[in-house]
């Protein structure tokens, strides 16, 4: 059967998981969960929560799904050795650095890869098998068709979410919350800019929706609901279905929870019991930015977003009929049921919104507790509405009572049957077998029965207390009884043997989880044991994607070009342009390295047979990887070929630690770019100790979302009806925040959409200090440069790097005038070592 993954920031909600029908809580610790803001667990609870858990047959798997630094390491294996003593059934993990940790020192507790790895293809979960997970989160932008294609050519367990907020971005490539705010998504503190309104504009700021009837909040997508489509994930082979809420109260959770799984034991006993109208409604009620199914069934371009309200916008009831302005009182004929105490939102066309609380509310003049479907009700308002306004309400009471039940009550909800059986002669001691869901428990107790003078013992008194199992996880399902004649045993003995019979079987059932002593290894040897690297210079690459710009960039002086991967102008880059490029090196005498796109889906993995296949790769110096699954397809083709190509982890692979790189080189990579997230000291620290070259980038309009999600196509090319008309061909787009910030929009040769930064990095003034930190190459992305502008900033960067604090604009001070005012240092001086 399909587990269902439920989740859990507070312990209330915890509950509500286990009581409600999850087979799994997925929760974090105080440390290294992607849910910072979350109340979490400290170490007592978590023991608790687990114990709690597993007396309910329910597994725990504790988020372990941030990046870490090496100032982190020894804190991170002393939390992995005590999730393994208090016997989590699994880590979540987003860092190869943490995966390899994990590995060495608690090789028996089961790794799953966070959805964080962006993990969207057969060769990234391969990679993942390869790497000992036992099971994969795939993206939420993996289809129903590839993902019956990835579990049926894999061994380890394939895990989706089902229903919940999604993130815009694919998980784990965003820096957004990062570069503009400084909390990152990647240590567990997203500020969530994908909520917030945006305006999508030109070159010259003309407002390009201006007159549509789209909404500000253009990368807010609405949340996932899945429930119909229950079936087809089951028998595509999913393992595990994950709801997605940390974040939410316990009321959602329970009635998330609640409906799922009476869909999944409907779909399983082939049973009609699911009530659709209901489930949806209540599905609706508790939480809800409308739904979608977002990427299963194919791109849903501008349907997939909540684009006129980031948050929860509740049921639709009715309208308002009618409002006296002078009473504040307003007629609203409803559609449906409305209660005292539902809270009400709404949404009027003059002047934001009216919320409230239901205290009081009339119906043909009479004060009523409810109204119901069709009624004409009338309620003051704390505020003005207009006639034809539509009402939601954001919280039901009746429903926020019933999701009450599953947490509130200390006594269970869900209860284990118990069958029992008591043996009881005179003269021998009373004897019981215990039966639940897990075993048989055979008990002795040390009274000895003795013959009544008065009352001899019945079936009816032994099964009234053995039935008194109070608020344990039991109920008495079966009673049995072996009685001798006229046996005498007081009710207080029958009370202490049943309690005491219980105690033992809980302890049976809570071995059933206990991991084996940990056979672990000195994660410190099998980290740093390798010869440090050492550069003799630091070099310089600039990254293109177009042949002029590539001219730009040799012209400039570069060291190395990187091209290809993600074209900025939407074009396709042909084999013959490639060609070009490695011609057009070597006259240069400038080494070529192979670009390969930010991210393929499986059917776009073929992009890459056809490059291996068409282009002389012995002509380039190297390639670049930038996910799990790519890095597998080159070593296939090494491998195969013999042909000897380094191998560089591109940015995208969160390079955060020494852990990480030490993986990467048993993954055969040769080299690798650092996260964008890292401070100068923390790459200093690194390079002090890594045997792998090491590359920064310095310059250049930094990618803070890559997404399957097009704004441009979404709202302008009505993607929503199946064909995009392309308009990312006509004009340079941009998505203007709150505060006039300006982000270029860019889409690639597979639809992507790329968000960069406005502020461009700009490290010229440092590049000493880069130099100095040991680091063997630094990049400028020149990719959303002109070929002239490009020219003149690879000049710049290759003349500083040549003679360093001695060149002329450090001691004219003109290095000002040439960096600019519109720029950033990224995260070089402030990174984000604190999760605060």
């Amino acid at each position: 059967m399909v587990e269902l993954l439920a989740p859990a920031g507070t312990w209330e909600a915890f509950k509500a998981a286990v009581e409600s029908g999850a087979d799994a809580i997925y929760l974090a610790g105080e440390n290294f969960g992607a849910r910072a803001f979350a109340a979490n667990f400290d170490t007592t609870a978590l023991k608790k929560a687990v114990d709690f858990a597993h007396l309910r047959n329910t597994a725990v798997h504790v988020t372990v799904n941030t990046l870490v630094d090496d100032s982190e390491l020894n804190k991170l294996a002393d939390y992995l050795l005590y999730l393994y003593s208090i016997n989590v059934d699994a880590i979540i993990v987003q860092d190869l650095g943490v995966a390899k940790i994990a590995r060495c020192i608690v090789p028996d507790l089961p790794l799953h890869a966070s959805t964080q790895m962006s993990v969207n293809n057969l060769d990234s979960v391969k990679m993942m098998e390869k790497l000992h997970f036992s099971r994969v989160v795939l993206a939420r932008e993996v289809s129903l068709n590839d993902i019956e294609f990835i579990c049926r050519n894999t061994s380890i367990e394939i895990e989706t979410f089902i229903h919940g907020a999604i993130c815009v971005c694919y998980s784990g490539q965003c820096l957004m919350s990062s570069m503009i705010g400084g909390r990152s998504g990647n240590r567990g503190c997203c500020a969530q800019p994908c909520r917030l309104p945006y305006t999508l504009v030109d070159k010259n700021d003309n407002d390009l929706l201006n007159g549509t009837d789209a909404g500000q909040y253009l990368l807010s997508p609405r949340d996932m609901k899945t429930i119909d489509l229950l079936p087809q994930l089951i028998e595509a082979g999913v393992k595990s279905f994950k709801i997605e809420g940390r974040m939410k109260k316990p009321e959602y959770v329970a009635i998330a929870v609640n409906a799922y799984r009476n869909k999944i034991d409907d779909y399983y006993k082939k049973s009609a019991n699911y009530n659709i109208r209901q489930t949806d409604k209540e599905l609706s009620q508790i939480f809800n930015r409308d739904f979608t199914t977002a990427y299963l069934q194919g791109h849903q371009g501008k349907n997939m977003m909540s684009d006129r309200k980031p948050n929860n916008r509740g049921l639709l009831i009715g309208r308002v009929q009618k409002y006296n302005k002078k009473t504040f009182i307003a007629d609203i004929k409803l559609s449906d049921e409305l209660n005292l105490g539902d809270k009400i939102d709404f949404w009027v066309k003059v002047g934001g919104r009216v919320n409230m609380n239901v205290t009081a509310m009339k119906v043909a003049g009479e004060s009523v507790e409810t109204a119901e479907c069709g009624d004409i009700v009338s309620i003051k308002l704390p505020g003005h509405v207009q006639e034809h306004d539509r009402l939601f309400k954001i919280a039901d009471a009746k429903l926020n009572e019933k999701a009450k039940n599953f947490f509130n009550n200390s006594d269970p909800v869900r209860r284990i049957p118990l069958k029992i059986n008591l043996s009881a002669h005179i003269g021998s001691p009373i004897k019981l077998q215990l039966s639940d869901d897990c075993g048989r428990l055979e008990f002795t107790a040390d009274f000895v029965t003795e013959r009544a003078l008065k009352r001899p013992l019945t079936y009816d008194t032994v099964n009234k207390q053995m039935g008194r199992l109070g608020n344990t996880i039991y109920q008495l399902d079966e009673l049995t009884c072996d009685i001798g004649a006229d046996v005498m045993v007081p009710v207080s003995v029958l009370n202490d043997v049943r309690r005491q019979a219980v105690d033992k079987l809980l302890v049976k059932r809570r071995e059933r989880f206990n991991h084996p002593a940990p056979d672990f290894t000195d994660w410190h040897k099998t980290i740093f044991h390798h010869a440090v690297f050492r550069p003799q210079k630091t070099s310089l690459i600039t990254a293109v994607d177009s042949i002029d710009k590539l001219q730009g960039a040799l012209k400039g002086g570069c060291d190395a070009i990187l091209f290809g991967g993600d074209s900025y102008n939407h074009q396709h880059i042909s084999i013959e342009t490639y060609q070009q490029a490695v011609d057009l090196c070597h006259c240069a005498e400038v080494k070529i390295y192979l670009a390969m796109p930010r991210i393929l889906c499986q059917s776009q993995m073929k992009y890459m047979d056809l490059l291996f296949s068409q282009l002389d790769l012995t002509k380039f110096a190297g390639i670049y990887a930038h996910t799990a699954g790519q890095i597998r397809k080159i070593n296939i083709f090494r491998r195969d070929t013999n042909i000897n190509l380094p191998l560089w982890a591109d940015f995208s692979m969160n390079t955060f630690n020494s852990a990480c790189l030490t993986t990467l080189a048993d993954m055969d990579v040769q080299a690798a770019v650092l996260s964008p997230e890292l401070n100068l000291q923390q790459i200093k620290n690194l390079s002090a100790n890594s045997h792998l070259p090491l590359e920064v980038i310095v310059s250049g309009n930094i990618e803070l979302m890559v997404s399957e999600y097009c704004a441009i196509g979404s709202f302008l090319g009505n993607l929503h009806k199946g064909n995009c008309a392309a308009p990312c061909h006509q004009n340079r787009f941009y998505l203007k925040d709150r505060k006039s910030e300006h982000f270029p929009v860019v889409t690639d040769q597979f639809c992507h959409m790329h968000i960069l930064n406005g502020r461009k990095l700009v490290m010229l003034a440092h590049i000493p200090d880069v130099q100095n930190a040991g680091i063997s190459r630094i990049r400028i992305d020149g990719r959303y440069e002109t070929a002239n502008k490009l020219e003149s900033i690879v000049k710049i960067y290759h003349e500083v790097l040549q003679r360093g604090k001695h060149h002329k604009i450090f001691k004219s001070n003109s290095i000002e005038s040439i960096e600019g005012t519109n720029f950033t240092r990224g995260h070089f001086f402030r990174g984000i070592l604190n999760n605060e």
